[in-house]
């Protein structure tokens, strides 16, 4: 197979981030060096990592991939980072577990093979330490001292902890009204944390004026100025999987949406895949799933537009409470293009769903989640998921960290004295 090149129309780059070769403009394909540069010159439109992947021999490949470590660094030959970035301190995130779900599947009359893939199993419990793993390798390479970035919550507490365990100062900026279990979780690592107050899209556009301030010279903002690079983070979602399930792409992928980066980039590593020769060649279909009280990328799914309003957030799944994100049109593209659809439910769907995994599966998923199994939940009722394909749903976090969703509605089955009789009382002996 020949392998895939990019040529750069500037000088080359400084810096060496693996088979990384540029950056190249998804909008009008304007070629530039490696740096921390989050947007187009030319067009204003994103950038994202372009590579001279591996030719050669699959079978090899995937051999090398195998007796590789177990996270994200086995598929360092397919990412942006240095040849030994294993070595290097961080928190080796990724080869999280993925859960065939025979008893949620029966629940939900899914016949073809339900697989869960749990990523609440990351070092800070979200998926979000995928991301800012490579994040970490392209400040280390540009020279940074200061690891930042906007978040919902997930992404604080990531940066937070690799930012320690890689030697950074770190100074994350989230919404004034968390969840409390995210605010402590980023805070407990003893970097920085400022409340803004608004909501994430207010803390994105304040981060967005600092990076161009003095005030922040030698500041690295993971999803910002280090956006292409943090994004490739997604992508080992999709080698795991494949990975997981024998070397073979999954028939459908639900996916939870908020600036849609992880979805794009999903399907930009099964592509990555495919042309590698690493699985068969096959038709798969991805599906994005929104929150009723954030749906931006949903409503434009169901009314066939192509651009994305935005919406004002007003949802208990604050991790995707974007209403404006960034990647929407993308999503749109590869739902549309895959076969596939994006859907939303509401706040009650949400708790009912997070409580459904959990009864069957014993997981217990953060509202993001209870989104995403609520919505295949509602693609299997409307006929937009075929429940005899294998179909794979996204945990993307650990529901310790959003427990006032569930809470409410989640407490002792009885509260007795400590006898038996009292036991026999409650109706509870079998």
């Amino acid at each position: 197979m020949a392998a895939q090149t990019v040529e750069v129309t500037e000088n080359a780059p400084s810096v060496t981030l693996g088979a990384a070769v540029g950056l190249s403009c998804r909008e009008c394909g304007e070629r530039f060096p490696l740096g921390p540069i989050f947007a187009c010159a030319t067009c204003f439109g994103p950038l994202e990592v372009a590579y001279d992947l591996p030719s050669g021999d699959p079978e090899a490949l995937r051999k090398q991939i195998e007796a590789g470590p177990h996270n994200i660094w086995r598929y360092a030959p397919l990412l942006p980072v240095p040849t030994d970035v294993a070595e290097k301190p961080n928190l080796n995130p990724g080869f999280t577990k993925l859960v065939k779900a025979d008893n949620l599947a029966r629940e939900l009359g899914v016949t073809g093979g339900l697989y869960v893939k749990d990523d609440s199993g990351n070092p800070t419990h979200s998926f979000k330490d995928r991301v800012v793993a490579i994040a970490v390798e392209a400040a280390r390479a540009f020279g940074f001292t200061t690891l930042s970035c906007s978040s919902t919550g997930n992404l604080a507490g990531a940066v937070g902890a690799a930012a320690r365990r890689a030697g950074f100062r770190s100074c994350v900026f989230i919404p004034h009204d968390l969840e409390a279990g995210k605010v402590v979780m980023a805070a407990v690592y003893g970097g920085d944390l400022v409340g803004i107050e608004g909501n994430y899209d207010d803390v994105n556009r304040f981060c967005s004026e600092l990076i161009g301030d003095p005030l922040g010279e030698g500041w690295g903002f993971v999803n910002v100025n280090l956006r292409p690079y943090y994004g490739e983070g997604s992508k080992t979602l999709a080698y795991e999987i494949c990975e997981q399930l024998g070397w073979r792409l999954p028939d459908q992928i639900v996916i939870p949406v908020a600036s849609g980066s992880q979805l794009t980039k999903i399907d930009k590593g099964l592509k990555e895949l495919i042309a590698l020769g690493l699985v068969e060649d096959r038709p798969y279909k991805i599906y994005g799933a929104q929150a009723e009280g954030c749906s931006p990328v949903s409503t434009a799914f169901k009314a066939g537009h192509d651009v994305v309003r935005p919406q004002k957030p007003d949802t208990i799944a604050k991790s995707l409470a974007i209403g404006n994100p960034a990647d929407g049109p993308y999503v749109l593209d590869i739902a549309r293009r895959t076969g596939g659809a994006v859907e939303d439910v509401d706040d009650e769907q949400v708790v009912d769903a997070i409580k459904l995994l959990a009864r069957t599966e014993g997981i217990f998923a953060e509202t993001a989640g209870g989104v995403t199994v609520g919505v295949t939940k509602k693609l299997l009722e409307a006929g937009l998921l075929d429940p005899a394909l294998s179909t794979v749903i996204l945990n993307t976090g650990d529901g310790l960290k959003t427990l006032d969703a569930v809470a409410p509605t989640s407490g002792p089955t009885a509260t007795i004295r400590p006898s038996l009789d009292a036991f026999r009382s409650a109706g509870l002996a079998g």
